[in-house]
């Protein structure tokens, strides 16, 4: 899609996403809690990023036996995810706390692991919140030549492999994140074919000081302190695992085979549905009933709601997932929900497998 000519959503009398948000703020209203996030959120962030700095000193600078230290790179990898989903993403979406200061903190957080907010703020708030699943403007189901992630995709002979191949491409998610995509972006100045909004010099200042941080404490620091033949198995299990991680939390949330890929009106450049609607049919919750799979990954298995009310912090969707439920059955809108997390990636395979298959 040109990024001269962006979607847009049809304008109704009756508009799902204020009856929504009519019902949800109902909720907080009467039982007089606000909308960000609470102690039991400020407390997670505190174990998580303790449990960070415990698990990176010890590897570091008390270098354990490789039966010791290959576990702790795993929980390494998984707490870089779990300060992403719980920290940095309720922090950039203005919900993590009342405070805008704890909320750009808490947003900081993406910096501690090498990749630029202003980037990722424009590529998911920006573009991939209002334009889910839409072919050539969401950059999440750009994968590239290796993976065909729409209908509207060229097919090669390679994508009827995708569904196995898969598992090793999402392992590389963070690494290709933080090396490639991220400059790619900073110099081209575009994510796709949509142009970045105008960096200032503090934009560009941190930019360039994240990644100078991140060479150091992630690669010349260990590299010093451990030799280079341990620190690249190190950093290679502990960024595997947390690109694999990212990755399928977030494919299971879009890609699976029951969500839509809507496609614009050629003449009006009109998307099918209003912008409420849209957001229910192109996106999936998964094991919303396992308390530890929420815990862990920011309530993102509750990714219906979080595209709803992005400005929600993540503590509240289970309370008003019943809220959604009930709209939803009343507008006759598919609620898209998987019972577990292996339902899930089933459901992904089969959607990789038939974008392999179908023309």
């Amino acid at each position: 899609m040109s990024s001269s000519v962006l979607p847009k959503f049809p304008v109704v009398k009756e508009s799902l996403h204020a009856e929504l948000r009519r019902r949800v703020q109902q909720y907080f209203d009467e039982n007089g809690i606000s909308a960000t996030g609470n102690i039991s959120l400020f407390s997670k962030a505190i174990i998580l990023v303790t449990a960070f700095v415990v698990v990176y000193v010890h590897l570091i600078f008390f270098t354990p036996h490789w039966y010791i230290a290959i576990p702790e790179c795993i929980v390494l990898g998984g707490l870089i995810a779990a300060i992403g989903f719980n920290i940095m993403h309720d922090g950039s979406h203005g919900s993590f706390s009342k405070h805008k200061w704890k909320n750009k903190l808490a947003a900081a957080s993406l910096s501690m692991m090498g990749a630029n907010h202003f980037l990722w703020n424009m590529k998911h708030n920006m573009i991939h919140h209002s334009f889910t699943n839409v072919d050539g403007v969401d950059d999440d189901i750009e994968v590239g030549v290796l993976m065909r992630m729409a209908h509207t995709q060229k097919k090669l002979f390679l994508h009827r492999f995708q569904h196995f191949y898969f598992w090793f491409l999402y392992m590389l998610l963070y690494v290709f994140w933080i090396f490639f995509t991220d400059y790619k972006k900073y110099f081209s100045q575009r994510i796709g074919d949509i142009p970045l909004k105008k960096m200032e010099l503090k934009d560009h200042i941190e930019f360039w000081v994240t990644k100078v941080y991140h060479g150091i404490v992630f690669i010349a620091l260990p590299i010093f302190m451990v030799g280079w033949v341990n620190w690249l198995v190190g950093f290679a299990v502990a960024t595997m695992f947390s690109g694999f991680v990212l990755s399928i939390v977030f494919q299971l949330a879009h890609t699976v085979e029951h969500t839509e890929f809507p496609v614009a009106d050629i003449e009006s450049h009109k998307l099918p549905d209003e912008f409420a609607a849209h957001q229910i049919k192109t996106t999936a919750n998964f094991a919303t009933k396992n308390k530890l799979v929420s815990w862990l990954v920011g309530g993102l298995n509750f990714q219906i709601e979080h595209h709803l009310f992005p400005k929600i912090s993540h503590v509240h969707y289970p309370a008003i997932s019943s809220i959604v439920k009930s709209v939803c059955q009343e507008y006759q809108l598919h609620y898209i929900e998987y019972p577990t997390v292996r339902r899930a990636v089933v459901a992904h395979v089969r959607f990789l497998k038939q974008m392999g298959t179908t023309p």
